[in-house]
């Protein structure tokens, strides 16, 4: 395995002049060795590009790649020694289960015996050891993506194991057998393992560090319960959470904070205090598991005009709206004190505690 460290950035266009120009803005990042990663982040924000950097399908317009303190930039994929696993099976459908396995070992002369031993345990790990002498043309999507993964992780000498939403063409059903595999073969290995997806469940449950993208940047790298906690940016705490957070406009007012018309004392720190009076504006944020019902007319709660109440089962998930000029919706997911709710209703949620996150353009005061 090898400590990944990337100073780099990439467009596809010459010569370009402004942050829509490029694919992946300037990055300054290391993975460390051994370490379980994700790339996160919606369609196009520049996750796959960046995976195809590391592994040397794409050579950046700017900048280096050094895997363990050596330049390789300028190195194919087979001279970076990484292993890479695809969207879609690449596997060979003429060859057995058991040889499209060993098939990475044996190109590389790796002896029968360690071949045969290594092959045993990666198939036992995925599954797929009663498979090992079918031939993979007759298996499904699922299954054959499933030897892709073990081509993957047969070999024990690579410097990196790359995934490219690796789990698309996965049932549901298995994917989080997968994910857990995946987990487990990490803890077990302590390979360097970087897996890119669009689903925040598989990268908060894979990884231990997750990188946010949005627009070619890295807006945010963190542990699942920092980026859900603390959301360094409001895209992080949009695309973070079912539902994302909430936001409201603030403004300081008197020593306080005013929204919605009304005016608030939450405890802050002083630093917090003195960033929020400086901006004079700013956004509220609160997580919908972190909002309370208060009782009617609390000074410190804020009233809102339910919209919808819906048992999910295990709580409710209120939809509302506040109403201050124009009117923006708050989500609230609450316990069985909201079964009486009905669309039409006036509730009010207590919406400052410790969770509570304040914004100065889009960012996080901390």
């Amino acid at each position: 395995m090898a400590r990944i460290d990337l100073d780099l950035a990439h467009a596809y266009v010459a010569n370009p002049q402004k942050d829509e120009d490029y694919a992946l803005l300037p990055l300054h990042f290391t993975f460390e060795d051994g370490g379980a990663y994700a790339l996160l982040g919606p369609s196009g924000c520049g996750k796959t590009t960046l995976l195809n950097c590391i592994s040397g399908l794409l050579r950046p317009s700017q900048g280096t790649i050094s895997f363990d303190g050596k330049d390789v930039t300028g190195d194919s994929p087979q001279a970076r020694n990484i292993a890479q696993v695809f969207q879609f099976p690449v596997i060979y459908d003429t060859m057995t289960v058991g040889e499209n396995l060993a098939f990475p070992l044996r190109n590389r002369g790796v002896p029968a015996a360690q071949v045969k031993e290594r092959v045993g345990r990666v198939a036992e790990m995925l599954d797929l050891s009663a498979s090992l002498d079918r031939r993979a043309s007759g298996l499904a999507a699922d299954a054959k993506q499933k030897i892709s993964l073990g081509r993957g992780l047969v070999r024990q000498d690579v410097s990196a194991i790359l995934f490219d939403e690796p789990l698309t063409v996965i049932d549901p059903h298995l994917k989080w057998q997968l994910r857990r595999k995946l987990k487990e073969i990490h803890h077990e290995f302590r390979l360097t393992l970087i897996y890119v997806t669009h689903d925040q469940t598989e990268a908060l449950t894979f990884a231990d560090q997750v990188v946010v993208m949005s627009r070619g940047k890295a807006v945010q790298v963190g542990s699942a319960d920092a980026l859900f906690e603390r959301p360094a940016h409001t895209f992080v705490g949009h695309f973070i959470g079912s539902p994302g957070m909430n936001f409201l406009p603030g403004q300081w007012r008197d020593g306080g904070i005013e929204m919605a018309g009304r005016r608030y004392a939450p405890d802050l720190s002083p630093d917090v205090a003195a960033r929020l009076q400086a901006a004079g504006s700013f956004k509220v944020g609160v997580r919908p598991e972190y909002l309370k019902l208060a009782a009617g007319n609390d000074p410190q709660a804020l009233p809102v005009r339910v919209e919808r109440a819906q048992d999910i089962g295990t709580y409710w998930l209120v939809s509302s709206t506040v109403d201050h000029g124009e009117a923006a919706t708050l989500r609230a997911r609450l316990g069985t004190e909201a079964a009486h709710l009905r669309a039409g209703d006036t509730a009010w949620l207590s919406v400052f505690n410790r969770h509570t996150c304040f914004y100065v353009n889009e960012e996080l005061v901390q």
